[in-house]
């Protein structure tokens, strides 16, 4: 499995990478590393994070689509803000989707992380909602989303992932830095969370 894992992997990297730099290519790329990566989590065992990977291949249609419609002149997706009330209402439900999952799994199946698995699927789901939405919030909850997914996969000897998503939160630090500055400037920072 190692080498599926691998190429997952660098897809997923690329994916994110163009992510940052606002590319509407990156929900194709996405598209096949979220195809690769269900794949690879059946296999651990981590059945949530599997099923994360076909609503991920839902968001990305709708995300590439919501992205075409906003390019800017330069090519690039213009960066739109996130209401308190709106970031406060998408974290209580994945809270409630973290409870529900995690019970479904941890009695109905064997996973192997059943209620942390769970809980970073339905935060998981919140951030590419928002990402989607071309919010930057979503990098702030991507980051502690991936730091939290680190230890779960060192955990399962998922090492190749563990790596790529340490990756990942270096990835959420420079597009926090790079949305937050092609952020409509007549918005005032106390909207976001």
């Amino acid at each position: 499995m190692t080498w599926v894992e691998l190429i997952a992997a660098l897809v997923s990297a690329w994916g994110v990478w163009l992510t940052t730099r606002r590319r509407p290519w990156c929900w194709p790329v996405g598209l096949i590393s979220v195809l690769a990566y269900a794949w690879v989590f059946v296999d651990a065992k981590l059945y949530s994070d599997a099923l994360l990977q076909f609503a991920f291949a839902l968001l990305i249609g709708y995300g590439w689509y919501r992205w075409l419609q906003h390019i800017g002149e330069d090519g690039r997706v213009e960066v739109a803000t996130l209401a308190r009330q709106q970031a406060i209402a998408h974290l209580a439900l994945g809270s409630l989707g973290a409870l529900a999952l995690g019970a479904f799994m941890h009695y109905r199946t064997d996973a192997a992380l059943p209620w942390l698995d769970a809980a970073l699927t339905a935060f998981s789901l919140v951030a590419q909602w928002w990402q989607a939405k071309r919010h930057v919030a979503a990098w702030w909850l991507w980051i502690v989303v991936d730091v939290i997914y680190v230890g779960e996969y060192v955990y399962k000897h998922l090492l190749i992932t563990s790596v790529l998503y340490a990756g990942f939160v270096m990835l959420a630090i420079i597009g926090l830095r790079a949305w937050r500055h092609a952020e409509p400037h007549a918005v005032p920072r106390e909207s976001l969370p």
